[in-house]
């Protein structure tokens, strides 16, 4: 019996995706010890005290369900952005946002609209319906918002996915040119702003895109702790909404779907503000040590206003490996269509240094 084909199509069609191997699984299997991971865009300082403290009370209480309607997290989350209970959807990571915006709004036939060079995830999810995906190509690996505009339009597309910053390419959308978008939009076509690496940009070009909700009852706005915050072992993603996109998001949404210990400990790191403005600090100096560093070895980057950076570097899958070996993990791009650049997370200063260090050799040899 062949079961595979008992599956839709286009769910036999799809190529998973493929996260980033574990230090513990590399160093067994390349028989080295020290490997410095910067692949996955996580928190080089870990979490916050606060949220340690909270997971180790939530602990205590674990036999216990966790409260399915995320009352404490959500209260946190309105009181900080003066959102109604009712405009919050919680999920197992941002990720779970996503899926559930397409789970609860496509269909087969159905068609969603992404860049060229965006978060795999957008196909992946799209596909898993049976909707139509439709890329469109970019302007210097960033969204053409007015190609994207008229494809939306064109194509009768009912959702848009917009990430801001971008993954894995880094680059910036302004508040500017999103209304400008967003304007111009009909109201029935859905848009999720996904701003995984919100916390991450500088000061100046910081928006208030929750504001906007109020104007553009077809915006979703998807975040996450998993990145500046910290928490990306948890998983726990949140969406602001109006009450009805909501209402039909969470007639699809598993109802335990963020566990207790995740939601104490995203409620604690929440207030330790201090940690977000370390972690946004750190970050900005490795960023510059980074690209100062490739600026040396005379290496291409696209400027990035995430935690990450991806960088030109000619067969990117063989350097890839090159790395490895060397005891540095960084994560290969070419399932974006940049086979020639490879991505690297930003690290501690002396991770940075380690990998600026394995890339001089790895040229040099």
């Amino acid at each position: 019996m062949n079961y595979s084909a008992l599956a839709p199509p286009y769910i036999r069609a799809i190529a998973p995706y493929q996260p980033g191997k574990p230090i513990s699984e590399l160093e067994r299997e390349l028989g080295i010890i020290g490997i410095v991971k910067l692949a996955s865009n996580e928190n080089p300082l870990g979490c916050s005290p606060r949220a340690t403290a909270a997971m180790l009370e939530a602990i205590k209480t674990i036999s216990l369900y966790p409260d399915g309607n995320g009352f404490e997290l959500k209260d946190a989350l309105s009181k900080r952005y003066g959102v109604s209970h009712a405009g919050i959807i919680l999920g197992n990571g941002s990720n779970d946002m996503l899926e559930l915006a397409v789970r609860t709004f496509l269909t087969v036939g159905d068609k969603a609209v992404y860049s060229d060079h965006a978060f795999a995830v957008y196909p992946l999810a799209t596909q898993a319906v049976g909707a139509i995906g439709i890329s469109v190509p970019a302007i210097n690996y960033g969204h053409d918002l007015g190609a994207m505009l008229k494809a939306a339009i064109d194509n009768q597309a009912k959702l848009v996915f917009i990430a801001n910053p971008n993954n894995p390419t880094g680059t910036f959308l302004s508040a500017g040119e999103l209304l400008i978008f967003l304007r111009a939009l009909p109201a029935n076509i859905l848009v999720v702003l996904d701003e995984a690496y919100n916390e991450y940009l500088p000061e100046a070009c910081r928006y208030d895109s929750v504001s906007w909700m109020e104007e553009f009852p077809n915006l979703i706005i998807s975040r996450t702790f998993s990145k500046a915050y910290g928490l990306a072992g948890l998983r726990v993603g949140y969406a602001f909404a109006h009450a009805q996109v909501t209402d039909m998001v969470n007639r699809v949404r598993q109802p335990f779907n963020v566990n207790s210990v995740a939601q104490a400990a995203a409620v604690a790191a929440l207030q330790d503000k201090d940690f977000v403005r370390r972690t946004f600090e750190l970050n900005l100096l490795g960023m510059n040590q980074i690209t100062a560093g490739l600026v040396q070895l005379g290496l291409e980057y696209i400027p990035s206003y995430g935690n990450f950076l991806s960088f030109k570097i000619g067969e990117g899958m063989k350097m890839y490996r090159r790395l490895l070996e060397l005891g540095v993990i960084v994560r290969p791009v070419a399932n974006y269509a940049m086979p020639e650049y490879l991505r690297v997370s930003i690290g501690l200063e002396t991770e940075n240094e380690k990998f600026l260090s394995a890339l001089k050799q790895a040229l040099g040899e």
